[in-house]
């Protein structure tokens, strides 16, 4: 097909801005490059309404409306180029007080798109290369109309919805909010279901796809979890209380920042400090909200050791839970085999090396039993 035609049959879905206004749509997708842009949003079957505007195009310069129109803003922009970037900014700029989550597509994989997708205050990255399968399920998070979705949806999607509803417990919390039972459940189920019906080995491989550090190892620890539970042939509720625990282990985490969750490299003595606040104010943010006592001494023990070294009490043998034993040897490899853009993930068989030296530290009974879950990890 050549560009002028591929251009004529997507040239409907382009509007200015008044227009899109106008049309009481629920998301606005706002891209450099008009072509990239309506593949993208022609590829995303589920999503029900989403107008396209070309930030480049001055035409599409638009005064401050009604922003309520649309319930999420998608950036479709690289950000290599500061005029581009200045251009996206504009665009953004008019919605004041009342904008809308910024959800970017990084075309990019280096830092910097990161901090400048940060900086323009996104509520989530993805990598543009899987856009049509994440985009969907993560703008549900946020009340855009998606498509009916069979029950069997894929590995990718469930990875997805999992991710989308992680960073909504994110992103209440941090923002200083309260978690619900609610919500923690949908999560929850969302991981169980996506473990059915495929093997850690796949749920890896998609949550390793993610940008947030954050959210991929939560992810991970999470899915790594609920394979555990299973594998030692735990109860359905125990299974749950498991999977639960280990999705917000690391909620503290949203209140540290981002420079310290995401320097790439060993931690000073300050910023270790900073960083080890961390189970302790999660355990603070999730108090009085109805969660289980199981879950809030995982959410503040889990970098507890058996022989006193750990924080942020000290505790040891006797006064450690097994919910936390079982989170905290989750943690550590999935710590040991997530990928970050400064570092190779290591291997499952190496990580679980090093959970075998632990000894006095970890359950080494427990350890031994996580050995053929650390085998399928790779």
């Amino acid at each position: 097909m050549d560009i002028l035609k591929h251009h004529q049959i997507y040239a409907a879905r382009v509007f200015t801005m008044d227009q899109a206004l106008d049309l009481s749509c629920s998301t606005l997708f706002l891209t450099d490059n008009v072509l990239r842009g309506s593949q993208i949003v022609k590829d995303m079957a589920a999503l029900d309404i989403c107008n396209i505007v070309d930030i480049i195009d001055p035409d599409q310069i638009f005064s401050r409306r009604e922003s309520h129109a649309f319930k999420a803003i998608v950036s479709d922009v690289s950000f290599i180029s500061s005029s581009t970037i200045g251009a996206l900014r504009q665009h953004l700029d008019r919605f004041q007080d009342n904008r809308p989550p910024l959800f970017c597509l990084l075309h990019e994989s280096a830092a910097r798109s990161r901090a400048q997708a940060h900086a323009l205050g996104a509520f989530q990255t993805l990598p543009a290369t899987r856009a049509a399968r994440l985009l969907p399920a993560a703008l549900s998070t946020v009340g855009v109309a998606i498509a009916h979705q069979p029950e069997s949806l894929s590995i990718d999607r469930k990875v997805a919805l999992a991710n989308a509803a992680l960073i909504r417990l994110f992103h209440v919390a941090g923002s200083g909010g309260g978690v619900t039972l609610q919500a923690l459940t949908t999560a929850g189920e969302i991981v169980e279901t996506a473990l059915c019906s495929s093997n850690i080995r796949g749920w890896l491989e998609v949550v390793w796809q993610f940008d947030n550090a954050t959210h991929q190892h939560c992810l991970l620890v999470a899915g790594l979890a609920a394979a555990f539970g299973r594998q030692l042939g735990m109860s359905r509720a125990d299974c749950q209380r498991l999977t639960h625990a280990a999705l917000l282990h690391d909620l503290g985490k949203s209140r540290i920042p981002i420079a310290i969750l995401n320097k790439p490299g060993r931690l000073n003595t300050i910023e270790t400090a900073i960083m080890h606040e961390h189970p302790a104010l999660g355990h603070a943010m999730l108090g009085g909200q109805g969660f289980s006592e199981d879950i809030l001494t995982v959410v503040r023990s889990h970098h507890e050791y058996l022989d006193g070294s750990g924080y942020p009490d000290g505790l040891t043998d006797t006064d450690i839970p097994d919910l936390v034993r079982l989170v905290t040897i989750c943690d550590i490899f999935g710590a040991l085999i997530e990928r970050r853009s400064y570092k190779e993930p290591m291997s499952g068989v190496k990580a679980y090396a090093i959970l075998e030296s632990m000894t006095g530290k970890l359950d080494m009974d427990l350890v031994h039993a996580f050995r053929p879950l650390a085998e399928l990890a790779g």
